[in-house]
This record gives structure tokens, sequence and C-alpha cells, in this order.
């Protein structure tokens, strides 16, 4: 199934009807940036899954590792990349921390102020305990400087700006011994992302946004350069001959990218993901890409006609816009109040519509803020 270039008619007839479940829900949802909408068919991946616990008892293991591999290699394609490299992880944090922890001595960090939390928390921490060296900079002043690891989002979580320049920012830093570090959890699925041709070190993202696939279902992609690189952040499933249970001294590790995962895995999170994963590659990423601009564009007229000025609708920034406000935490409870779902970091008011929102929800969406704004 696929659509020469998405619409909205070709959207309700074909894609709106695999969301059943989470469409009978009443109101506006645009915090799409957020949590994505799952398609029915995850509960039926989950419930397969959780069918060959009951059914399998021990040997369900061959089904639950088939859909880990499924989504790792679902989500190398979507990044042009080999399966191998992909790490499954819980979290964009936890990849962080393994990168952190295969590097020797007290490595000096390099990152901005428009890092999400579940990074940004971590690496402060990692300072306080005397782990590594940090240095905060602003988004977008960024410029490399001597260190040994740079941290950056490929586009800001708070305003979506997207970072111009990475491909020349890992040469920079390549150039100067360092090392990078790429959070694509806002850019994954929503734009086009070819990892290979940045030639990035490493980068964490997930399925949680615009990939459907909820919580747990994460990833760090390690450059196969990088594969033999031991982090300490390990565990009994990144070793050789895995169910041999034999113990050499020392240690031998799985090769390429296995040798960077840890102990026994969750199970149920890969699955959750696979039929987000498969939506985003059937749509093609660069033609959600083109419909989110239109619909951004859309909503940022709609906005303009009710009075609201916004950001964030062009080609410079990510799936989202945003509405200044100094008490945006405040706003968002007025529209959910009248139907509407967004959500706030500090004074941005974060609106992200996507394949699933019809125009007239976009409308809906600026007329209703206007009342929340009066």
């Amino acid at each position: 199934m696929s659509a020469p270039r998405l619409s909205e008619a070709w959207l309700e007839r074909e894609i709106r009807p695999r969301f059943s479940r989470v469409l009978a829900r009443e109101g506006v949802y645009l915090a799409n940036h957020s949590l994505g909408r799952p398609p029915d068919r995850a509960a039926e991946d989950v419930r397969a899954a959780m069918d060959a616990w009951y059914r399998d008892m021990d040997h369900a293991w061959h089904f639950w590792i088939e859909g880990r591999e499924r989504f790792r290699s679902l989500t190398a394609t979507l990044l042009n990349l080999e399966g191998n490299c992909i790490v499954p992880k819980t979290s964009a944090g936890q990849g962080l921390r393994a990168v952190l922890n295969a590097l020797p001595g007290k490595p000096r960090v390099l990152t901005t102020d428009e890092e999400f939390d579940s990074l940004d928390f971590i690496l402060r921490v990692y300072r306080e305990k005397g782990r590594i060296e940090l240095k905060i900079v602003p988004f977008d002043d960024l410029r490399f400087e001597p260190c040994d690891l740079v941290v950056v989002s490929t586009v800001a979580f708070r305003t979506g700006k997207v970072f111009p320049k990475p491909k020349q920012l890992v040469e920079e830093a390549h150039r100067g011994g360092a090392r990078v570090l790429l959070d694509v959890y806002h850019h994954a699925g929503a734009l086009p992302l070819d990892l290979a041709a940045l030639d990035a070190d490493f980068a964490v993202g997930g399925s949680y946004k615009y990939l459907r696939g909820g919580p747990g279902a994460c990833w760090l992609y390690v450059h196969p350069r990088h594969h033999g690189l031991a982090t300490l952040d390990t565990g009994w499933f990144a070793k050789k001959d895995l169910f041999a249970y034999r113990r050499p001294d020392p240690p031998q590790f799985a090769p390429g990218g296995d040798a960077w995962l840890e102990s026994t895995p969750p199970v149920l999170a890969p699955f959750q993901a696979l039929a987000g994963l498969e939506l985003a590659l059937e749509l093609d990423v660069q033609r959600i890409r083109i419909y989110g601009l239109e619909q951004k564009s859309k909503l940022a007229r709609f906005l303009l006609n009710s009075g609201i000025q916004s950001e964030g609708a062009g080609e410079e920034h990510g799936a989202f816009v945003t509405v200044k406000h100094p008490d945006a935490a405040r706003l968002c409870a007025r529209l959910e109040e009248r139907g509407v779902t967004a959500d706030a970091r500090g004074e941005h008011l974060r609106l992200c519509p996507d394949v699933l929102n019809r125009d007239a929800e976009l409308e809906r969406a600026a007329r209703a803020l206007r009342e929340a704004m009066s």
C-alpha cells in the first residue's frame, strides 16, 4: 500500500481505519510529538508475544528474539543502517549511559541547553559525581571545541528547531579527536534521516513519539568502528555464544553491535513498536515530512486567523509548531478543557498535527486556543 502523495482523502480511506481504537477517543489530539497514537495492530502484536509465553513457556524466547531482530531491522532501514548497529534499549538515557561508561578516564563532554531532560539530567549527575567534565552551550551557538564527546539533538525538544549542520559538526569533532552522539528522538520518523551519511559515532532514539511504539522501545546506534569499544553497561546477552553458558576469562563479547547488549531484555517493547515502524516505512518519511509541512502551515494560518502568532511552520523546524506564552502549562490545561490535547515545555506551547489529524481539527484547535487565551 502506498500513495504517490499523501492527502487527507487518501489517509481517511487507507490509514485512519487502522487506528479505530485510538480514534474512538473524543477530542483533538495534537500531542503527536510527545506520545504517538498506536495502530490497532500494536495490541495484536503484543498479544502474540504474550500468547507465545502461555503456549511455549521457555521456548517463547525463539519468538521473542525474532521480534527483537525485526525491530532492529526496521529501525535500521528507517535510518539507512545495518541492523546489527542498532542496540535495543529501554530509554535514550540508557543509551547515553552505555556510551559514557565506555569512554576512558574522565571524558570532557560538550552539550547544549536544548537537550531533553532524560539526557541533560544524566549528564549533570555524572558531572556532580565527578565522572565527566561538562560544558553546556546555547543550542543556537554550538561550535566544536576541544572535548571527547559531543552530545546534541538534531531537533530541539522545546522549540522544534532543526540543528542546521550536523554533518559539519561530526567532521569537525572527528578532526579534533572527539566522538559525537546525536539525539534523534524528535527526528526519526518525522524528518528523513540518513545516519550512515552523517557518520556519527552514536545516536539515541526510540518509537515513543512519531513511530507510535510507546515507552520502552528505544535504541542506541553504535557505528561499526566502535563495536569493539567495551562498555560497563553490559550483561550476559552481550556474551559470545550466549546460550552456551561458558565463562571464558577474560570475557568474550558477541560480534558487532550485539557486544553492546545488556542483561535479560524486556521482550514486549519491540513487539509494541513493529506496526508503527512498518507504517512509517510504508508511508515513507519524506512524504510524511511533506504532508507535515503542509499541516503545520495550515495550523499556523488558522492560528493567525484567530489572532495568534506561532513559530515553527517552516522547514527549519521539526514536526510541531509552538506558541510562546509565559504560562503555557495553564494554556494546556485550558485547551484540554476544550477537548484539545497539547503540551508545554517552559514558555512554549507545543502543537503537533500528524497524518491522522483532519484539517477541521486544526481549525478547531486554533479557535479553542483563542478562547483559552481570552
